[in-house]
């Protein structure tokens, strides 16, 4: 059977295609039983192309639920049937969060055919890399070519030039292969500017409510809600996904009794129990509010964990010394230990970058895994002007501590693709409107933001050119460089050493204990030339950003499990030379530089 949600429709017709196009039936959908719906008695084999006329127009458009779009997100939808896929998986368990280490990626940019099946031939290199998660960012059909993947318009479809939804199963069936989870960023705040024909058939936007990136979605329709609650239990169910992640969610604006978040929650853990394999909701929030990730009985939602971008921004400052913007408040001399101890730094204090206070703290006994920590991403890398990683400005020592920093961190460590090896490749903002209007709004509107904030023009790349989009291509051949290769051999020890050490992923925040000294030839305490000891357990993690050798008391017993430079070990203490880590056994003082 046909099904269609479309209210706002006085008419409906299905058009059945044949494979080059033509016409081969066209009938009329009666009104279901549910209201807002219309129904046909047609049955569709996998590959059928169809499409529906809205009340007396012969504009084909796809169905809002449509599992393909062979040509693009005006063209007809194309019927797929999901258990068709012979999958080798049934022995996957899947794998909680508890103790991961996230790797995200973009499919267009990862390889250079930036296809799906492109990525499963690099999937051993991540099984060998030690991650448990790949996290893939939005996969969702838009316009276009090429773009990040948050202007997706059909939600239920996997975008053509990835390879479609056929391939997302070989990936994540080869992926499970291999001992790798999966977790699909999905963007349900708003949709994308272009291509987007839902609002023909019904309310799928609130009219006059605008969100950073558009309209607002209508959260007050219940079909809309369940168009959001079914498309996520589709990627979990006939896509075998182990996790989503769920873009702003701060942009979801919902009055309900029952908040979507929660329900999401409740249907995904339902979803678990039948599988009976961990399902993970991770939410991207900028509202530091731990209700996110409270139990449900605690008033909370639910959800399995939440982004900490306070985390980033401590440690990257501390890693840079940039203090712009929302940057500024993280230069206190507090801000590694803050967010190192409780998770969030705004929570409940003034953020001079919004202007008012912000945040709550987390309550005692959240377990900090519940916390994604990450000191690169798509956004923090991406959203700068020239899309430059920290191997742009920062020498191979400094991202030597920034691998120690993001891997000891007592959250669940996220890296963004090519951070393990250093790559020199930027990763910008990239789009491909094929409105000539829109593009040149876009690289407009982009170039304009960043001028305002001092830059030269000359210098921001233009999103609309294909160049931007190439530059942005990992460069794989650079593992075998020296340079790159110790930084790769390092992140693996990382990993591997976090899975053996049971205090590297410790959830209990309150055993966690940072103490911070600023260098003394730094006498401006300036946030990049600091010295941190952060104990975990009977671990603790030795940093030194000044521009000094840092001399620490330890215990006798002291045992040096890693270092990213030759440390000194004498008379119960051990000698960090600049710009270096080492993680010792049996920690004792705090430290003393000279």
């Amino acid at each position: 059977m046909i099904e269609v949600w479309a209210p706002a429709a006085r008419r409906v017709r299905v058009r059945l295609l044949t494979a080059s196009g033509g016409i081969r039936d066209e009938r009329g959908l009666r009104p279901s039983t549910r209201p807002g719906w219309w129904c046909a008695d047609i049955d569709l084999a996998d590959g059928d192309r169809y499409g529906f006329l809205l009340n007396d127009a012969d504009d084909l458009r796809p169905d809002p639920r449509s599992r393909r779009q062979p040509d693009g997100v005006h063209g007809p939808s194309a019927a797929f049937d999901p258990s068709a896929f012979s999958w080798t998986d049934a022995q996957w368990t899947g794998r909680q969060l508890a103790g991961a280490v996230i790797y995200e990626l973009h499919v267009g940019t990862f390889t250079p055919e930036g296809t799906l099946d492109a990525l499963i031939g690099r999937l051993d290199h991540l099984a060998d890399l030690g991650v448990t998660h790949i996290e893939l960012l939005p996969v969702a059909a838009f316009n276009g070519t090429w773009n990040w993947g948050y202007d997706g318009v059909l939600w239920y479809a996997v975008h053509e030039t990835y390879g479609g939804p056929r391939a997302y199963q070989r990936l994540v069936d080869a992926a499970h292969a291999r001992g790798l989870a999966v977790v699909q960023d999905v963007v349900y705040n708003h949709f994308g500017p272009s291509g987007n024909h839902l609002p023909e058939f019904g309310p799928y936007l609130r009219d006059g409510e605008l969100t950073s990136w558009g309209d607002s979605v209508n959260l007050d329709e219940p079909a809309v809600r369940e168009y959001i609650v079914e498309n996520a239990l589709m990627w979990l169910r006939d896509f075998h996904v182990d996790g989503l992640r769920l873009d702003a969610v701060h942009a979801l604006h919902d009055d309900q009794p029952v908040h979507i978040l929660r329900e999401l929650a409740e249907r995904v853990d339902a979803l678990s129990a039948q599988l009976d394999r961990p399902l993970s909701l991770i939410a991207e929030s900028d509202m530091n509010d731990p209700t996110l990730i409270l139990p449900r009985e605690a008033g909370g939602y639910g959800l399995t964990a939440q982004w900490s971008d306070d985390w980033h921004h401590a440690v990257h400052v501390a890693l840079t010394g940039e203090t712009e913007g929302y940057y500024a408040d993280f230069a206190a001399a507090d801000a590694v230990a803050k967010v190192s101890q409780s998770g969030f730094f705004h929570d409940g204090t003034f953020s001079s970058f919004r202007g008012r206070p912000h945040g709550r703290p987390i309550p005692d006994g959240v377990p900090a895994w519940r916390l994604v920590t990450f000191v690169q991403d798509h956004d923090q890398v991406g959203n700068r002007a020239e899309g430059d990683r920290l191997s742009a400005t920062l020498s191979a020592d400094r991202l030597a501590v920034a691998a120690v920093l993001t891997l000891t961190a007592p959250g669940t460590p996220m890296l963004f693709m090519g951070e393990e090896w250093g790559a020199s490749t930027p990763w910008q903002f990239f789009t491909s409107h094929p409105e000539p209007d829109l593009g040149r709004a876009t690289a407009e509107g982009r170039i304009a933001e960043f001028a305002r904030m001092g830059w030269d023009p000359a210098v921001v790349p233009d999103p609309q050119d294909p160049r931007t989009f190439e530059r942005s291509h990992l460069r794989w051949s650079e593992r075998d460089d020296p340079v790159h290769a110790r930084l790769l051999a390092l992140y693996r020890d990382l990993i591997a050493l976090r899975r053996a050490v049971p205090a590297l992923t410790d959830p209990d925040m309150s055993r966690t204990r940072v103490e911070t000294m600023p260098s003394p030839d730094r006498p401006d305490a300036a946030p990049d030339a600091r010295v941190y000891r952060i104990e975990r357990g009977d671990v603790a993690v030795l940093v030194n950003l000044s521009g000094c050798d840092a001399e620490f008391e330890v215990g006798s017993a002291t045992g040096v499990l890693l270092a990213t430079a030759e440390v000194g070990v004498a008379d119960g203490r051990v000698t960090v030379p600049r710009d270096a880590a080492a993680i010792v056994r049996d920690p004792g003082p705090a430290p003393a530089c000279g």
